[in-house]
């Protein structure tokens, strides 16, 4: 027979029982509604994050997107207008000073340029510009300009093709410099290098020009610090348009000609 202390014990045992089953449901709820909510919150943050990305963008990284998806047109460079150069390499001699005067200033001069891209002749004016006519007679009869690159086009602002350069750099000359000529040339009118003049290039000092020169294929506003000692023919403007047809490397209007302007024999001669 049970006591009435046995049943009270027996009574609480039951009653902690149903305490711990309800704790222990209490829980699993708990655990089943966190887990609902985890659940949900992680539908929305992914499902943020997708319009994020598929679409849901500024108007600028739509462009963006776009710009990366679609294939844009390169543009096609033009071919090469000229042929391959001559056999031969580049003279490296340099002087230490200034050739001895040799030409007749009173006679008529004529640089003959048979590049790449056809043949350039220039009517030299040896009476204006003595020292540089006799200088680049003198670097002709040396093979100086044969073989080399004319290193440089510019097609915005200024129009020339620049030459002379042994190094092809933009940094080479003969190891001499001659004086300053012709700056007051009746051809340069307001500041203007009319097209067909060629003059030389200089550090932008006074009396600092070498053996670099170059070649204007349309009128380009300068100051008259550049000697003018040339003029262009005809036929060899039509050889420099062509040149300047082809554009230049960097397309910012200044860089190395797209043309492989090649100077494969440069000669003088007297008239």
């Amino acid at each position: 027979m049970v006591t009435q202390e046995q049943r009270k014990r027996q009574l609480a045992r039951e009653k902690f029982l149903r305490q711990q089953q309800r704790r222990t449901a209490a829980r699993r709820k708990a655990r089943v509604r966190n887990s609902v909510i985890a659940s949900v919150l992680g539908v929305i943050l992914v499902g943020s994050l997708a319009l994020y990305t598929s679409g849901v963008m500024k108007d600028d990284d739509k462009a963006s997107a776009s710009a990366e998806t679609t294939p844009s047109a390169t543009p096609s460079k033009a071919p090469d207008p000229c042929e391959k150069a001559a056999p031969g390499k580049v003279e490296t001699q340099t002087w230490k000073k200034e050739p001895a005067m040799s030409i007749d200033k009173s006679a008529k001069y004529t640089l003959g340029l048979a590049t790449t891209c056809g043949e350039i002749d220039i009517a030299l004016k040896a009476s204006a510009a003595p020292h540089t006519v006799n200088s680049f007679d003198f670097l002709a009869n040396k093979g100086f300009f044969d073989h080399t690159k004319c290193h440089r086009l510019t097609t915005n602002g200024i129009y020339v093709l620049q030459c002379g350069d042994p190094t092809g750099s933009g940094s080479g000359g003969p190891g001499y410099t001659i004086p300053d000529e012709n700056l007051k040339d009746k051809s340069l009118k307001s500041n203007v290098y009319p097209a067909g003049t060629v003059a030389m290039a200089n550090t932008g000092q006074a009396h600092t020009g070498g053996s670099q020169f170059f070649l204007v294929y349309q009128d380009s506003q300068l100051p008259p610090s550049y000697t003018p000692f040339g003029t262009i023919s005809e036929s060899g403007m039509k050889v420099l348009k062509k040149i300047a047809a082809a554009g230049e490397s960097t397309g910012a209007g200044d860089g190395a000609p797209n043309a492989t302007v090649v100077i494969n024999k440069a000669t003088v001669s007297k008239s």
